[in-house]
């Protein structure tokens, strides 16, 4: 297996498309550390006015923390097209090549092919947030060094001591490779089912923005699904940042989301078993 997953990396890794994700964060988290560099102090005084006329801030709260924060919450509805660019390809682009039938009369079974490429795709879905973090933490902590995190939310005001944060993000990128896995299934299910790559990639993102746009639209009838929907689990990383954290629903967040992995996992399996690749 650990044989088969080396190939299936070194097939994802030799084609460009592998490296949009990389470049695009790459450039845009540069950009918007030198945006907040400008204007950050400005925005962070805009948000604590009120509170600035009953306390005193002080020390650096325009840190790498807040703004890796932000940088978090702002792409957690970007990074999804990023992961099934790569995810959205990894079965229907051999069906694309025509080597389905060459894959299938190797001596591996149908279960150690599907599973390699899961595998593979879910270490890719991992790297890339992996990236994502080095790049936010590591280049922030040049640009503005470390401090306190200063964490805005829905009429609360949340500071956290600077020697409280770091094992946060770790746990919060954690589970961001968490709630982007179920991105990476969802778009190999799709990529199980068709063959070609476009397919899956625009199927996963339409079912991901009408998630979101359900979940946004304050109606009876949509907050009643919106428990359903996966995509309603998926910011559960900002819990992380919270004090006390509620530990239920991140638990409860990280099972409804493992379980869309399976389930979409055993579909994609289910469906390979018993695809006609001579037809």
């Amino acid at each position: 297996m650990i044989t088969l997953i080396s190939i299936e990396l070194f097939k994802i890794f030799k084609k460009w498309r592998t490296y949009i994700g990389f470049i695009a964060i790459a450039i845009l988290i540069p950009l918007i550390e030198i945006a907040m560099n400008i204007e950050g102090t400005r925005s962070i005084n805009f948000a604590t006015r009120q509170l600035s006329e009953t306390f005193i801030f002080v020390g650096n709260l325009l840190n790498t923390y807040f703004v890796s924060y932000l940088i978090l919450n702002s792409l957690a509805v970007h990074i999804p097209f990023l992961i099934t660019l790569v995810a959205g390809d990894l079965l229907a682009g051999e069906a694309t090549a025509g080597t389905y039938r060459i894959l299938v009369t190797r001596p591996v079974t149908r279960f150690n092919i599907v599973t390699s490429k899961f595998i593979a795709g879910i270490i890719y879905t991992f790297l890339l947030i992996l990236w994502l973090a080095v790049i936010s933490l590591g280049l922030g902590y040049f640009i503005f060094g470390t401090g306190e995190l200063i964490v805005l939310k829905s009429g609360v005001i949340i500071v956290l001591a600077k020697n409280d944060v770091l094992w946060r993000f770790a746990l919060a990128y954690c589970f961001a490779v968490l709630s982007m896995g179920v991105v990476a299934s969802l778009a190999f299910l799709f990529s199980a089912l068709v063959e070609n790559a476009i397919g899956p990639i625009i199927t996963t993102m339409a079912i991901i923005i009408i998630f979101i746009i359900l979940s946004a639209i304050n109606i009876d009838v949509f907050q009643s699904i919106k428990p359903f929907l996966f995509t309603t689990y998926m910011n559960t990383w900002s819990s992380f940042f919270d004090n006390p954290m509620d530990t239920s629903e991140i638990i409860k967040s990280v099972s409804v989301l493992s379980a869309h992995i399976i389930v979409f996992y055993g579909l994609a399996l289910y469906i390979f078993q018993k695809k006609d690749i001579l037809t």
